[in-house]
């Protein structure tokens, strides 16, 4: 016979948002920016608190504040899929896709650091970890930046120990060769380099590109066409080199874009990120996908928050090393666990993710 369980209501549920201005501008193949904006969700229960994140516009927290808190707190903080679930249905008429998701996400991490706190574990026991580390790729080389910073940059994470690098391109076809012939030789034949076009290239502005990009050893591919264009992603993929990995999906939002994308045959690595993907819950959806389809899976970004799911995700080949967010999560919260010989290692002492808010240091960036 099972025995009941009393639950464990969650008593509150904070939200912040704070605006990071950039070290300088940054500019990727469709896109400029010079800030960042991350969204803490804080949640409360049985004396312990939980924190999750989203990179997202501040709309999200006050998605968060008005709609999503009177769904979250009252629920049982054991039952994370439960308020995941009441969650999804509370926006129903809202749109799933874009702050939506992203408000969830924030959430739903939140949730599962609160339940591993509760039971006292980090959270990668509390998942099952099939690995002890997880191995990172360095990212960044924005496409503004000079040849020379670009180097530099790649150099600093080959003297880390870090194996696999990626630089952003896009902005002009010839242009991008160059900088990726610079690239190559600023870390030398035996690191892996990657690019990432971020969907602006043409179908043959991509094909005749992953050509060029061979004689440098480009081994990854990311969305060389738009992430909405799965014909043409096969494509690339089916005529790309062999040695050259297609690469999307960061911008999924639920199981169904994951499961279209792995169906249409449009990648060799599909990308999720769990502060998009509705959180934990809807990354270890993408997860299960890759199982079953036999196709690795890559975390993007937010390379604190992917820690302990990467390494409890079977399907996981590796996590992004994106700089901004690294600067980012080292500056808001203690714990984030630095790079040894190109991997991560959780902390297996503390409990949930091992991370704390700098509250203080936050607040000179609060919204």
């Amino acid at each position: 016979m099972t025995m009941p369980r009393d639950s464990t209501p969650i008593q509150g549920l904070r939200v912040s948002a704070y605006t990071i201005p950039t070290e300088t501008p940054e500019a990727d193949g469709t896109y400029e920016w010079d800030s960042t904006t991350i969204v803490i969700a804080e949640v409360t229960a049985g004396g312990k608190q939980g924190l999750g994140y989203t990179y997202a516009d501040s709309a999200t927290a006050k998605l968060i504040e008005d709609k999503l808190k009177e769904i979250v707190v009252g629920c049982d903080a054991m039952s994370v899929q439960a308020t995941w679930l009441a969650m999804l249905r509370s926006i129903r008429n809202l749109g799933r896709p874009g702050i939506c998701a992203m408000a969830i996400s924030a959430v739903d991490t939140a949730l599962w650091d609160l339940k591993a706190r509760l039971l006292d574990l980090p959270l990668v026991t509390l998942l099952g970890e099939v690995r002890d580390a997880l191995p990172i790729y360095g990212s960044g080389g924005f496409t503004n930046d000079s040849n020379e910073k670009l180097q530099d940059q790649l150099r600093g994470w080959v003297e880390q120990g870090i194996s696999r690098v990626k630089i952003k391109i896009g902005r002009d076809a010839r242009i991008d060769r160059q900088r990726v012939a610079a690239a190559r030789k600023a870390i030398g034949g035996d690191v892996d380099l990657f690019v990432d076009a971020n969907g602006a290239y043409s179908r043959k502005q991509a094909l005749a590109q992953g050509r060029a990009f061979e004689e440098f050893k480009v081994t990854w591919f990311e969305e060389p066409v738009s992430s909405d264009d799965l014909e043409g992603l096969r494509l690339i993929r089916d005529r790309a080199p062999a040695g050259m990995d297609i690469a999307v999906g960061e911008y999924g939002n639920d199981i169904d874009y994951f499961r279209q994308m792995l169906d249409a045959g449009a990648v060799d690595v599909l990308q999720a990120d769990a502060t998009r993907c509705c959180g934990f819950t809807g990354f270890l959806q993408a997860a299960t996908l890759c199982d079953a389809h036999h196709i690795p899976l890559s975390s993007h970004c937010a390379p604190a928050l992917h820690l302990h799911i990467g390494c409890a995700a079977a399907a996981m080949r590796h996590a992004e090393y994106f700089h901004d967010h690294v600067r980012i999560e080292r500056m808001f919260f203690d714990g984030v666990a630095e790079p040894v010989a190109g991997t991560l290692r959780p902390a297996l002492d503390q409990p949930g993710l091992g991370l704390t808010l700098k509250r203080a240091d936050a607040q000179k960036f609060a919204i």
